[in-house]
């Protein structure tokens, strides 16, 4: 009888342990690397001009989706290359560019990487004073390798020092995208600091991925001392921050590489 007793409690032992296991583990197949990655045009902090220098950040940190800023597009100073192509060929990603306006001989403006290939693009372009730099948000949507179809943004709001453009760029992104009928992910250089009034707007729809008590600072990438750079998510419930973290290369940008794993929950 003993022995029955101690045979019942091993089987049942083994199959809360498995039930346990079972419910712990990932789908890996939900997982999804974000990268934001302003890129200084293509020039190195040596003032070289470097592309394998950015594109090793990029494959060191194998994200799923990269949001490229200050990215050019055939301008004299980057000697007419399309910069988003040349890195999605040298980090093996798929590519497209977003104009926010002509420059130097070419275009400036947005780029994204992506491991997946796109069901649709558009390219939004936001608010700003005349006379001040345009900006624009680009969006792909695509599906995962768990048949789950998303929505990917990348965008670079205003720099000055006054927020009246980038308090009326958040409100477009907000206006825009708030009638997404997919899973979302932001992601950018927004050149506002936590608690901003730019934050608090896109914070009132966007779940922000950093630890509000101890944000991880990404500007400059040799002092860093500023939280700029983000990635944002909606809705809430659909996703789940799994790490998160500054990669600071002091040649490749001024900026930290962003990277944040996200797990697409079910509905």
């Amino acid at each position: 009888m003993g022995k029955q007793v101690l045979f019942s409690l091993w089987i049942f032992i083994l199959v809360f342990s498995q039930n346990l296991w079972s419910q712990t583990q990932i789908d890996s197949t939900k997982i999804v690397k974000v990268l934001s990655f302003n890129i200084l045009h293509g020039k190195t902090m040596k003032g070289d001009f470097n592309l394998d220098v950015i594109a090793k950040v990029i494959i060191d940190a194998n994200p799923d989706f990269v949001a490229l800023q200050e990215v050019d597009y055939k301008t004299n100073r980057a000697r007419k290359y399309d910069l988003v192509t040349e890195l999605g060929w040298r980090v093996k990603m798929a590519p497209i560019y977003a104009r926010a306006m002509h420059y130097d001989g070419g275009e400036y403006g947005e780029g994204v990487l992506s491991k997946y290939t796109f069901l649709q693009t558009r390219n939004v372009p936001l608010p700003y004073i005349p006379g001040d730099e345009p900006r624009a948000a680009l969006e792909i949507t695509t599906v995962l390798p768990s048949k789950d179809t998303i929505s990917f943004i990348g965008t670079h709001l205003d720099h000055l020092d006054l927020d009246t453009n980038k308090i009326m760029q958040a409100k477009e992104i907000n206006k825009v995208f708030s009638t997404n009928k997919y899973p979302t992910i932001l992601a950018g250089d927004l050149n506002a600091e936590p608690d901003s009034n730019t934050m608090n707007i896109l914070e009132s729809f966007w779940t922000a991925s950093y630890n509000k008590s101890n944000p991880q600072p990404t500007f400059s990438s040799e002092n860093p001392i500023q939280k700029i750079d983000y990635i944002l998510f909606y809705p809430k419930h659909r996703w789940k921050v799994i790490k998160k973290e500054a990669i600071c290369d002091t040649i490749a940008s001024d900026h930290c590489a962003y990277l944040v794993t996200l797990q697409l929950l079910d509905e």
